[in-house]
């Protein structure tokens, strides 16, 4: 007569070689039955699920600006480590000396309640949905912000970048990707005039940039600014790294300047991509519903093109399809995602709120889908800055369709909020699983532009955090159920 199995599998539990194996599956069941307690019913327990996500283990931050992640707080402060003064008619700063009129110091605005709270209200969006304050539309509020602290956002990088690190070590994050640094670019009248006589030839607009490529090269002044990057960033992130915490960089090109400064911006973008390890990609920025980055969308598509193939190591994420109905004409919403991916090549894709207007919507999802390239969802800025909220929001339509995506901050500095917020975000308005989510963890390991020897050792501390964080929640249920002892209770 045979034994039952779980009889012959008393000695290995009793010596404890099963026992961690089925006590980590336990934790994890008690875990996943929490959190659907969370976010069950009508109204999820937000208080909760807040506690929950940020205990709760995050692999990384893929779509996150360096500059839009410090707070106006920490920039007031720069403001005079740098000796720079603040305008407090426009809360502008400026890089003279505080005694100039009307341009006082940080401390002085501090001093003035009135001045400091008009200026994390117009460096912020903080107080705009709560209150008047002051209140352009919000997508120039958000993109303005930009405007009154760009002055100190490279000076003190360093020190930035650290207390990013602890931000992001306090909510159980182990990996941010950071847009950093904007490439330096070089103005050329006679390359812009090459360009508009080519019009839309795209044979013709790549052999100009094949050529615009190696004249640049050759040019002592692009590659001092090159070289001055990579200087830039071995400075700035010395010390970030450690066995708790990994940060790796974008260069970024911003889409509103002139074509010859956009090419330029992007040849050193990826030239720099190819010289420093930890500039592990490149991307586009700024508002993309303004006048230059809707004329010159699909000729910054075929300079991605052009100086991809030269480079074709580097990776490109590209904001795009950050737009909604009426901000621009209606044919300006269906093509940004599908030439981001068809024609400049780009392997994620920031935003991408405008997916159902785009021309061939369904294949493009399906393309998305067989590339496995996935989407960086940013729901707190896509609420503030387009007014994308709730069913509105394409997440559930990439969830529908097996679109891969990642939840991502922006720009947590401008917005006041932070990756754990997020989290709660989705799963309170989308009623997701324990494991949905939890893969969403793992899958900002999977998608990071980092070698796969990089990934495999941060997937093995996510494991590890998670195996806590499971441990911990199960063991605080089990307290949870039991009696509370008063002073008045029978021993």
């Amino acid at each position: 007569m045979h034994k039952p199995l779980s009889l012959l599998l008393l000695p290995l539990l009793s010596t404890g070689v099963l026992a961690p194996t089925a006590q980590a599956a336990n934790n994890e069941a008690t875990t996943r039955r929490h959190f659907a307690s969370l976010v069950s019913g009508a109204e999820p327990k937000l208080a909760e699920l807040s506690l929950f996500m940020t205990l709760m283990p995050k692999g990384g931050d893929l779509h996150h600006h360096y500059s839009g992640a410090i707070y106006a707080e920490q920039y007031l402060e720069w403001v005079d480590t740098q000796g720079y003064c603040v305008d407090k008619t426009t809360s502008r700063i400026q890089k003279h000396r505080p005694d100039a009129k009307g341009c006082v110091s940080a401390q002085d605005v501090v001093a003035d309640e009135q001045a400091y709270r008009t200026l994390l209200q117009r460096w912020s969006s903080k107080d705009f949905s709560n209150h008047g304050a002051v209140q352009p539309p919000p997508d120039q509020q958000f993109f303005d912000t930009f405007l009154y602290f760009d002055d100190v956002a490279s000076t003190n990088t360093r020190v930035g970048l650290q207390t990013l690190k602890q931000r992001a070590i306090a909510e159980n994050l182990g990996y941010i990707e950071t847009i950093f640094e904007l490439a330096p670019g070089l103005p050329d009248a006679d390359f812009e005039r090459d360009l508009a006589a080519a019009g839309t030839d795209g044979a013709k607009l790549q052999a100009l940039m094949t050529a615009q490529l190696t004249k640049l090269d050759a040019d002592a002044q692009f590659n001092k600014g090159v070289q001055d990057y990579v200087a830039h960033v071995r400075t700035s992130t010395e010390g970030i790294d450690d066995e708790n915490f990994t940060m790796r960089y974008q260069a970024y090109v911003l889409r509103a300047l002139s074509p010859a400064l956009v090419f330029s911006q992007i040849a050193t973008a990826y030239k720099v991509a190819t010289l420093h390890p930890k500039v592990v990609a490149v991307n586009l920025v700024g508002a993309e519903n303004s006048h230059v980055a809707m004329r010159d969308y699909r000729l910054h598509m075929q300079m991605f093109k052009a100086v991809k193939a030269r480079y074709p190591d580097v990776k490109l994420a590209l904001h795009a399809g950050e737009l909604a109905l009426g901000m621009v004409p209606p044919e300006g919403l269906t093509f940004h995602i599908s030439e981001a991916v068809g024609v400049a090549g780009a392997q994620r894709i920031g935003h991408g709120i405008d997916i159902s207007h785009e021309r061939d919507a369904l294949r493009l999802l399906q393309t998305l889908r067989e590339r496995d390239i996935p989407i960086e969802v940013n729901l707190t800025s896509n609420e503030f800055i387009l007014g994308v909220r709730g069913a509105q929001h394409p997440v559930e339509l990439y969830r529908k369709h097996g679109v891969p995506f990642i939840l991502s901050t922006d720009d947590s500095g401008v917005t006041r909020h932070t990756l754990s917020n997020e989290y709660v975000l989705f799963a309170s308005r989308y009623k997701p699983t324990y494991p949905e989510v939890k893969k969403l963890s793992y899958d900002s390991l999977r998608y990071a532009f980092l070698p796969e020897a990089d990934k495999q050792r941060l997937k093995k501390q996510l494991d590890a955090r998670f195996a806590k964080f499971e441990a911990d929640i199960a063991a605080s249920e089990a307290r949870a159920q039991k009696p509370v002892r008063t002073a008045q209770s029978t021993p």
